[in-house]
């Protein structure tokens, strides 16, 4: 059973197994029964090496793309991008691929030359120039104790190009964006189907305990935080800002996390700010917060 906890104007929907009441199950089934108007329409979108279709509304394509000369040069840096990480899987030369693609990103040249680390004045380019290179970075993720430190190692380079991607002016490009995420969400996560549609912004944990199937669309600056693994359901909508949890504190000791994976149902919708609770279980076509189509 489901329950969408009662909040005060400003305050985020929660969802967590102890919070069930057989209203709220009811009102949840009624409002999961059908897909919502607003959300019916959403095209897919999945990277391809050569070529991606335009979203589709009703039999018409919705045709809001760059200019031919510019498609062109942005599939072609997706496709290369693809072919490096598929090759090198290691974290050593992920790390390179990563710095030297950034370098060009923000400083508009590539990677090359000695620091002058000497000279007080050219600190805060030496700090911006040494920022370029995950291997310099540390991660949240990289202090947790239950870390599987081989595969966040692999995947940290990945993930700190994931974030300074959605940092950069070309981030906000959004049909670049979406086509950025979808492959490199296939070098990160666990499992990733087609059509998956990752928005901006959206924040990653460890990226190796997350699942996403065939359709998922989660939209901007919604939080995965899989450090006890999160599944999410062929179809589902993620909202903007969600915060999807999978593990728990010790109540004595918050320093000390109880790992309780998550997982989503094929179909369901989690709404704008709403909040899921490590070890939830979100059923099919389960509505968790508000869409628009389906406030009564």
């Amino acid at each position: 059973m489901l329950a969408l906890k009662g909040r005060a104007p400003g305050q985020r929907h929660s969802w967590s197994p102890a919070l069930a009441t057989e209203k709220n199950r009811k009102v949840g089934a009624r409002k999961g029964s059908g897909t919502p108007e607003s959300l019916g329409n959403l095209g897919r979108v999945v990277y391809r090496p050569k070529r991606m279709a335009n979203p589709v509304q009703g039999n018409v394509a919705i045709v809001a793309r760059p200019a031919p000369e510019a498609e062109e040069v942005y599939r072609r840096w997706l496709a290369f991008l693809d072919d490096e990480f598929t090759r090198h899987q290691g974290p050593a030369r992920r790390n390179e691929i990563v710095r030297d693609q950034l370098y060009q990103m923000y400083l508009g040249r590539p990677h090359g030359g000695k620091l002058n680390l000497t000279l007080t004045s050219e600190l805060p380019v030496n700090v911006l120039s040494l920022s370029m290179d995950p291997e310099n970075m540390t991660l949240e993720a990289q202090h947790f104790p239950e870390a599987d430190h081989e595969q966040l190692e692999k995947r940290k380079p990945l993930l700190w190009f994931w974030q300074m991607f959605d940092r950069s002016p070309v981030g906000l490009n959004h049909w670049l964006g979406l086509r950025f995420r979808c492959m490199l969400g296939r070098h990160i996560f666990a499992e990733m189907g087609s059509g998956v549609r990752i928005f901006h912004g959206v924040e990653l944990c460890y990226g190796y305990k997350t699942r996403l199937a065939d359709g998922v669309v989660v939209r901007q600056r919604a939080m995965l935080h899989d450090r006890g693994g999160i599944t999410i359901g062929k179809n589902a909508v993620i909202g903007s800002y969600a915060r999807i949890y999978s593990h728990t504190y010790d109540p004595d000791d918050y320093d000390k996390a109880n790992l309780a994976p998550t997982e989503i149902g094929a179909g369901a919708r989690i709404g704008s700010h709403a909040i899921v609770h490590g070890g939830s279980r979100i059923p099919e076509r389960e509505v968790v917060g508000e869409f628009p189509a389906v406030r009564n």
